[in-house]
């Protein structure tokens, strides 16, 4: 038959010509897109289609036994995914993700429910091809239109993050039961297609029924390595290893996820908390306070090896943790104030007295990274400054940020006068001991925490801002009212940790941006609004190389710093962790493991026989 011919058939308006226009149309777009195992952000992902398993996880792995966890404070929901009550930990084990990453590379993600993944070189879609054999715990296979509607769910109940994360998604469609398809808005950002990887699918058959916007106790339908087994609410959850798990031989599951019961008992007190360990109450134990670090972990347990005291090194972004200001409030946004205040904490005294000489000052918002700028801008940096020079302070230009350091004598007497110097000429006076404004707002504010071994860090300081008329006052509250009350920003000064990874992208509109300044629930704490930062977050989310991120992030780090946002704190380059010895654990450990949370899933019960 020849081609004009067909032209002419009847057949044709029966709509053969359609199908066959449709089959081209496929076929072309099959020729620009790849279809891949994992997905790097830059360069090629570290393992093979056929990879067996990652580096940090080991073969002698067995399954079996039980690891007693803990967690301070109390929890109130089963549900994380929203911006109300208080979710309990770990519930990430209990659901599976599109693609998982790896932590011993950047930012590379492998498939997990999905399959395999197809997009084309300017990663302007991608299509997931789900695993057939992929299921929920209660036996109903994953499609894609749980993974649509998951996506939506999240976008229009769950928490404001996820609106911020994923706003460069433009539409979701399921294009069969087990491929969906991602769209995204025009000149969007490598990262985009990556982190619709993590998103989390959830059952539309188990929550189309319920009010998903609200916090709950109802144990959830999920389809990770774990599902919950029971809940005494604020006290204990009891999570037990899946039998017949779906995904229990994917590479990027094995060795993990090995013991069979995982339990985290809450306790309202750390110092309660740490006696418990020490009785054998439960096993394993982060310590994040160097004072108990060096003082509390010695004795005949630790001397005859029943029980283990040892550091891990990492290579983790550190992020920012500091006391950050509430813009929100008026006597705060005087960028003065923020620099003088900056001046008054003493870190140098503070680590030797208090923390052992344990940390470093932290420096950068992406401290202990790449990512952390550093010296004056570069010639990329500056063109991307330069057209804002005129909205930022001239210092961002010709000085090197450097927190204040003292000379660690219990005075800090050049710090305070500097500080006082800078609040001097900037119109403020001192009547009857209290600090007041040029506008004659009386300098007063609330430190608010929720951690009471924290107040002997804040004690000093706010001593020491007494000194220059500004009346400090520390509220200690619990866990359960300290998150309502920064979720609604009700706070005038915190301490809190601004974590970073090593491939930041659309979670920085989340922290930074002026859209999310007013929208209750989000990371946005500091209530920073402000056109250039606005404008250095795209940067950041769309480069399109490593180069061009690093010199985006570095610019959005160095505007951040000179605009005294924050009074920095301190970090560490290792986990310290004690734990007690009746476990086994891979030979090589994760590079980036934030709060070594895979690290301790790669860990196996000694003396314990394969149930394999």
């Amino acid at each position: 038959m020849s081609f004009e011919f067909f032209l002419k058939s009847p057949l044709v308006k029966m709509g053969l010509i359609v199908s066959a226009l449709f089959s081209l149309f496929q076929s072309v777009q099959a020729q620009d897109s790849s279809k891949v195992h994992a997905i790097a952000m830059y360069g090629e992902p570290k393992y093979a289609v056929d990879f067996e398993r990652f580096d940090y996880t080991s073969d002698k792995a067995v399954k079996g036994g039980e690891i007693k966890l803990y967690s301070q404070g109390t929890f109130d929901t089963l549900n994380g995914f929203v911006a109300k009550g208080n979710p309990a930990a770990k519930l990430y084990l209990t659901y599976d993700t599109l693609t998982v990453s790896s932590s011993d590379e950047p930012f590379t993600h492998y498939g997990l429910v999905a399959e395999s993944m197809e997009y084309p070189e300017d990663r302007s879609w991608i299509i997931y091809h789900l695993d057939k054999t992929a299921k929920f715990h209660d036996g109903h296979p994953i499609t894609a239109e749980d993974v649509v509607y998951s996506f939506q769910l999240l976008i229009d109940q769950g928490n404001p993050f996820y609106e911020f994360y994923y706003a460069d998604v433009a539409e979701v469609v399921a294009l069969d039961p087990h491929r969906v398809k991602f769209k995204f808005k025009d000149n969007v950002s490598r990262e985009t297609l990556l982190i619709t990887g993590q998103l989390a699918v959830l059952p539309k058959h188990y929550w189309e029924n319920r009010n998903f916007a609200e916090s709950t106790l109802d144990i959830p339908v999920g389809s990770g390595p774990y599902k919950i087994a029971s809940v005494d609410a604020g006290r204990q959850i009891v999570y037990q290893r899946v039998d017949n798990y779906w995904a229990e031989s994917h590479p990027t599951r094995r060795g993990m996820y090995n013991f069979d019961q995982i339990i985290v008992d809450y306790y309202r007190d750390n110092v309660v908390a740490l006696e418990a360990f020490k009785s054998g109450e439960y096993d394993f134990r982060r310590e994040n306070t160097s004072k108990l670090w060096a003082t509390a972990y010695s004795g005949n347990n630790i001397d005859s090896g029943a029980m283990v005291r040892e550091e891990i090194p990492h290579q983790n972004p550190s992020g920012m943790q500091a006391y950050i200001f509430n813009l929100r409030n008026p006597i705060f946004q005087d960028i003065e104030l923020r620099k003088a205040i900056g001046y008054v904490f003493d870190f140098e005294w503070t680590n030797k007295n208090l923390f052992y000489s344990a940390y470093e000052r932290t420096q950068s918002y992406f401290e202990n990274s790449e990512l952390a700028s550093s010296g004056l801008p570069s010639p990329a940096e500056l063109k991307l400054l330069e057209p804002y020079r005129d909205q930022l302070p001239g210092s961002v230009f010709t000085e090197t940020y450097q927190a204040p350091a003292s000379a660690g004598d219990s005075r800090n007497r050049q710090n305070m006068r500097t500080a006082k110097g800078i609040l001097d000429n900037a119109g403020y006076s001192v009547k009857s001991g209290q600090l007041y404004s040029p506008q004659g707002l009386a300098v007063e504010f609330e430190l608010l925490m929720f951690n009471p071994t924290f107040e002997r860090i804040a004690n000093p300081f706010v001593k020491s801002l007494k000194r220059l008329g500004i009346k400090a006052s520390i509220r200690v509250v619990d866990t359960s009212q300290y998150i309502n009350r920064l979720r609604s920003f009700d706070f005038d000064m915190t301490n809190i940790v601004i974590s970073q990874s090593l491939s930041p992208g659309n979670e920085q509109r989340d922290f930074w941006h002026s859209s999310a300044a007013s929208q209750p629930g989000s990371r946005n704490r500091i209530g920073i609004n402000h056109p250039v930062v606005d404008a250095l977050v795209e940067e950041v989310i769309r480069a399109q190389d490593r180069e061009s991120l690093r010199t985006a992030t570095h610019a959005l780090d160095r505007v951040l710093l000179h605009l005294h946002l924050v009074v920095p704190h301190w970090h560490s380059k290792s986990h310290r962790l004690a734990y007690w010895n009746k476990f086994e654990r891979p030979e090589t450990s994760a590079t980036y493991d934030v709060g070594y949370t895979i690290g301790l899933m790669t860990w196996w019960a000694k003396k314990l026989e394969s149930t394999h």
